[in-house]
């Protein structure tokens, strides 16, 4: 009887074909070569196809970063992403390759020697044309799209941008298998796979996770976190990362009713501590321990304004709560589908010096008389190679009329009925370069003839010039219906939450106007905020909410 004896050559983390290729792939636009890429790279011979990029062949690649393989036994994609700590997210999908619908078409072309056919796709209404050869027998491409064609050697999409072969060589084995070693590996679904990937590309600093903010005599600070104003405030130190000069910077804030039901003010700030006082002087020890501005009204105004020895709140972000989201979801409409949640995201770049490697006391109010009230999270992220939009190396708060103390006794900013408005003054250093005013400004008066439901117009004046004049007005309030199911419904067919206001809707936040003030010497100036504040009527009264900072370069 004969034997038959099957020899399996192999060695130690790596599997040997007779035919293995390696590719490379570059991206151009409109005929042009990206000059700042980093090649694709494809690894493919009969049994199995590896995608990746030069940098992370050569092991010099940041973390994140993905390789995705091919199994052509059973057609399965295998997507891995190298992320911090040697640890390694696992996804596979064995559908993907089979659901590839293509239109072969007759026509020929040859890339680097090799006789090319096509193909033509429609992805997410992008037109992709593929060229694919047979003439090595084996598959491949430089991204999933395609690879039971054949070997894909070019990929161009809407016309313009295309990713194409640049050289093809063999190679005795492939380079990836060391890549792995000494990786933990796991194994996940597609969308914690696709989770773990995306938050590993930015740095989040958790603030505040599922707190309370509610109106109570109980109230209940640890080492961590601290609460004032009855709890309409809690705030907690922070200490930022030192961020990149082209990084961008987000905060963002959820929210939800646990409790309140109505619309209310709410502002995330941060209390910077440069001076003898500062606002963290007023939450410990009460409003009327810090200076206050007065404007012959006949009333004063605690914390609102910078002074020589005192530093007001500075505000990165104004934000309204909707009518109940999700405590009063009950309340059901036909066709309405109320949200659960609403999530506030605004980019404060503009502020990242300001952040960047310092510890500052964060906090966030939220105006209301509910025993309970709201629930929140807040976080910052950092994100690398940004737009650096604003290049400001500075950064100063010079007044912040929301009285984030409201529950502690301090009085609203009702100071624009004086022809005075509000006034204050500031001292430069040295010469401020592009100086910009960050201004926020929102209009409250909730009934008829209030300032809420009144266009007004807002005058910026720097040392007696007017600068700088509109009207703040948001008329898409309606655009949020979904956010808001507590919000009551009237006779003529509109809802509260449908109303235009001055500069804000329950359920948004409200964006900063940034002023041009050109170039700024070193000394003293001031800064003046006029508006035509409407009367009190009653118990009724209108106030405004502004908060300045100046940005420039010094």
């Amino acid at each position: 009887m004969k034997k038959l004896f099957l020899v399996v050559l192999f060695s130690v983390g790596q599997i040997v074909f007779a035919q293995n290729f390696k590719i490379t792939y570059k991206t151009f636009f409109e005929g042009k070569e990206n000059p700042k890429q980093d090649p694709v790279i494809v690894f493919t011979n009969a049994k199995e196809t590896f995608i990746l990029s030069e940098k992370t062949a050569e092991r010099t690649k940041e973390i994140p970063f993905e390789i995705q393989k091919i199994n052509r036994a059973d057609h399965t994609v295998s997507q891995y992403a190298f992320l911090q700590n040697n640890l390694v997210s696992e996804y596979q999908n064995k559908e993907i390759l089979a659901k590839q619908k293509f239109e072969l078409k007759s026509e020929t072309k040859k890339i680097l020697g090799y006789l090319c056919k096509k193909a033509v796709t429609s992805i997410n209404s992008n037109t992709m044309e593929i060229w694919y050869t047979d003439d090595l027998k084996v598959k491949g491409g430089p991204s999933i799209l395609g690879q039971d064609l054949g070997l894909v050697l070019e990929i161009t999409r809407n016309g313009n941008s295309t990713t194409k072969a640049t050289e093809i060589s063999k190679v005795k084995n492939f380079t990836v298998e060391n890549i792995f070693a000494k990786k933990k590996i796991t194994s996940t679904d597609e969308l914690s796979y696709k989770e773990l990937l995306w938050k590993s590309r930015f740095t989040t600093v958790p603030i505040f996770e599922n707190e309370t903010i509610n109106f109570t005599n109980d109230l209940k600070s640890d080492e961590k976190i601290l609460r004032f104003a009855k709890g309409t405030v809690i705030l907690k130190k922070v200490k930022y990362p030192k961020i990149e000069a082209n990084s961008n910077v987000f905060v963002e804030l959820t929210e939800q009713s646990a409790g309140d039901a109505y619309d209310r003010t709410g502002t995330v700030f941060i209390i910077p501590q440069n001076k003898e006082k500062s606002f963290f002087d007023a939450l410990q020890n009460g409003p009327k321990t810090v200076p206050a501005f007065d404007n012959g009204n006949g009333k004063t105004y605690q914390g609102v304004a910078a002074t020589e020895i005192y530093e007001p709140a500075l505000e990165l972000m104004r934000f309204f709560t909707p009518f109940g989201i999700q405590q009063f979801n009950h309340l059901k409409l036909k066709d309405k589908n109320w949200h659960d949640k609403v999530m506030y995201r605004q980019d404060i770049s503009d502020l990242k010096e300001m952040l960047s490697g310092k510890e500052f006391w964060t906090g966030v109010f939220i105006g209301n008389y509910d025993k309970n009230g709201h629930k929140i999270s807040l976080e910052v992220t950092l994100h690398k190679d940004g737009l650096d939009v604003f290049k400001n190396n500075t950064a100063i708060p010079l007044f912040n009329t929301l009285n984030i103390m409201e529950m502690a006794g301090q009085d609203y900013a009702t100071m624009f009925d004086s022809p005075n408005g509000l006034t204050t003054s500031f001292t430069l250093t040295k010469d401020l370069k592009n100086a910009k005013l960050r201004y926020i400004t929102t209009g409250h008066g909730g009934w008829e003839n209030g300032d809420e439901f009144l266009p007004k117009e807002n005058r910026i004046l720097v040392d007696g010039k007017e600068v700088f004049s509109f009207i703040p007005w948001r008329t898409d309030c309606g655009s949020y219906r979904l956010y808001n199911p507590a919000s009551g419904n009237f006779a003529n067919g509109l809802s509260s939450s449908d109303y235009s206001r001055s500069n804000w809707c329950p359920g948004t936040t409200t964006n900063p106007n940034y002023i041009s003030l050109g170039d700024l010497k070193a000394g003293n100036h001031q800064i003046q905020i006029l508006i035509p504040q409407g009367k009190r009527e009653g118990n009724s009264f209108s106030s405004w909410n502004v908060s300045g900072v100046l940005l420039g370069d010094e």
